[in-house]
């Protein structure tokens, strides 16, 4: 869908220019974007100076969108408006509520955090990774998500045995599985391993290290980068022993202390969860 302009043509043979409403960007109001098609819902709005303002909206999948206020008009209920912030509040009280301007709080996945909601009943689609490392890692940034859609994320201790776990499970809709696997990359078992699991309720995305921990940016953990481990060496042992870390278990605490946000992972690792989260939350799920 193209934007609507409204350029100078728009006065031509004198008529009057037609004035775009101004609606007040209050949390929940839902617009659309008509430049990228994208709909959602008002989260929050990011006071820049002056009149320099982006509004974020979150889709019903939960995905946000940030876009200028400045921007010539939203779609609301089919019809153009201009968003504008609300005023800001003032006088002596503090702590008072504001407006949408002042940040929503988030989970440590981005998204909004739902407060007071207690967990729904868990679906009857899963969430598979390899091993309790990848659960925790995963339970860690995107918990908060998964108990508010009933999403369990189950360790499977290596993906030899995929299929034939995947045979017992028997997906189907409302049963669907999504597999996180490390090490996905050409070539790999891993990579041969999936590419013989045609399932439509079965979705498996991985990311490119070795372990999950190389998931996690160097910076986060104050050192240069990951080590590089000779073939033959258990990666694990290998990097505890290069960065005097004194074993696989004290490695670990250190890594998973070192996250805190999803800015904390490596973009392929969050792609790959994203994508699995949506498909197991989807409506028919």
């Amino acid at each position: 869908m193209r934007s609507i302009d409204y350029g100078k043509d728009a006065v031509a043979g004198g008529r009057p220019r037609r004035s775009i409403p101004e609606i007040t960007a209050v949390a929940g109001l839902v617009v659309e974007d008509p430049a990228s098609g994208f709909c959602g819902a008002v989260v929050r709005v990011q006071r820049g100076n002056q009149v320099k303002h982006d509004v974020v909206l979150e889709d019903r999948h939960g995905r946000h969108r940030v876009f200028p206020m400045r921007q010539a008009a939203f779609l609301h209920d089919g019809a153009p408006v201009t968003l504008v912030p609300e005023p800001v509040a003032t006088g002596p009280a503090s702590g008072s509520p504001t407006s949408a301007g002042s940040a929503a709080a988030q989970s440590a996945s981005g998204s909004v955090r739902v407060e007071g909601l207690r967990a729904r009943t868990a679906r009857g689609s899963r969430l598979w990774v390899e091993g309790l490392h990848d659960a925790e890692l995963v339970e860690r940034v995107w918990g908060h998500d998964l108990r508010v859609e009933g999403i369990v994320v189950e360790p499977l201790h290596g993906v030899d045995d995929l299929p034939a776990l995947l045979a017992e499970f028997s997906p189907g809709p409302g049963r669907r599985v999504g597999v996180l696997v490390d090490h996905l990359v050409a070539g790999s078992k891993e990579s041969r391993l999936v590419e013989s699991i045609d399932d439509a309720d079965v979705a498996i995305t991985g990311h490119p290290y070795v372990d999950i921990w190389e998931a996690v940016k160097p910076r986060s953990l104050g050192i240069a980068a990951w080590p590089h481990v000779p073939r033959g060496t258990s990666w694990k042992d290998g990097v505890c022993a290069e960065l005097g870390w004194a074993g696989p278990a004290d490695g670990w605490r250190r890594v998973l202390a070192a996250v805190s946000s999803f800015r904390d992972l490596e973009t392929p690792l969050i792609g790959a969860v994203e994508q699995l989260i949506d498909f197991v939350t989807t409506p028919e799920n």
